[in-house]
Parts: structure tokens; C-alpha cells; sequence
């Protein structure tokens, strides 16, 4: 058995009795609207507050966890500006020993570069002194020898009477001056 649309509607009765086709479109829909609210509310009503409800709790406990996350992060954000500070005072306080121990450092160099300078000046007049002496030392040593070898000539030589007369007269002269009590005195306080 075969029935089209046009079958049913030629069999239900138009607008009559509890089940006929209303063919006005605005009342159909009012109706169907109603209808279809009713079930939903009924139906889905329940189930839709409980997800409401289980939605609300989500985002107020997400709320919270982002307020809380925000108290962390603002106190991590203040402990590092903390540590911030505090590096950059070690840093500061570097800094300035590294300064300070720079021109420590500068002052005790000048003073041992001064210290060496009065050093080598004091070793260079050392030296000059040793080389002046040398010098003259070995001056002196050229004339006594040349004194000596000219006094071996003279006494090479024969003398002459007036060289012996001027040398015994030398050496009375000597002992009339020579007192054995004044040069014992001498010695002795010596």
C-alpha cells in the first residue's frame, strides 16, 4: 500500500475534529513553538541548569586559579625586582672596590716605580763613587810609583854632600822634637 502525501491529506478531514491540519501558518508555529519549548524545558531544562551550574563552578574556579596565579606572579615579579635591586647594589658595591683597589693598585705601583728610581740612583751613585775611587786610587798608585821610582834613582845615584847634610839635619831636627813621656801619654789615650 502505496499512499502519497496527497492521499493523507484527502483522508484527514480539514480543520475538524482534535487531529485536523490547521493551514494557518501563525498559529501552527505558535503552537509547535510552545510544543517544542515545553519538551525542552522539561527534557533538557534540568540537565541544562546542572551544566550551567557545573559551567559557572568552572569559571569561578578558574577565576580563582587566575587570581591566585596573579598573587604568584606579582610576588615572583616583586622577588626578582628584589634580587634585581640587590644584584645591581653587589654590582655597584664591585664596582667601586674594583675602582678602589684599581687605584690601590696604580699607587702602589708608583711607589714601588719610585722606590726603584731612588734605588737605581743611589746604585748609580754607588758605582760612581766606586769608579771615582778606582780612578783615583789608581791615580794615586801611578805617582807613588812614580814618586818611588824617582826617589830609587836618587838613591841609585851616589850622593852628594849637601843631599847628606839636608838629610841628617832632617833627621836631628827630628829627635830633638821627639819626647818619649809626651808620646807615651798619647798612646795611652789613644
Amino acid at each position: 500500500m502505496s499512499f502519497s502525501l496527497l492521499t493523507i491529506v484527502n483522508i484527514l478531514p480539514l480543520g475538524e475534529g482534535t487531529f485536523g491540519f490547521n493551514d494557518n501558518i501563525l498559529e501552527t508555529n505558535v503552537i509547535n513553538l510552545a510544543v517544542v519549548v515545553g519538551i525542552v524545558v522539561f527534557f533538557v531544562g534540568k540537565n541544562s541548569s546542572t551544566f550551567l551550574e557545573n559551567r559557572q563552578q568552572t569559571i569561578l574556579n578558574n577565576l580563582r586559579e587566575a587570581d591566585q596565579r596573579a598573587v604568584e606572579f606579582l610576588e615572583k615579579l616583586n622577588f626578582a625586582k628584589s634580587q634585581l635591586e640587590y644584584a645591581e647594589k653587589k654590582a655597584q658595591e664591585i664596582r667601586e672596590e674594583g675602582e678602589l683597589k684599581a687605584t690601590q693598585e696604580k699607587n702602589n705601583c708608583n711607589t714601588q716605580h719610585e722606590e726603584d728610581l731612588a734605588r737605581l740612583e743611589e746604585y748609580k751613585q754607588e758605582t760612581l763613587q766606586f769608579y771615582q775611587q778606582k780612578a783615583f786610587t789608581q791615580y794615586y798608585v801611578s805617582i807613588v810609583s812614580r814618586a818611588l821610582q824617582r826617589v830609587k834613582e836618587k838613591f841609585n845615584k851616589p850622593f852628594d854632600v849637601v843631599f847628606h847634610v839636608t838629610v841628617n839635619n832632617f833627621t836631628i831636627a827630628r829627635f830633638t822634637e821627639y819626647n818619649p813621656s809626651n808620646n807615651f801619654k798619647e798612646r795611652s789615650i789613644l
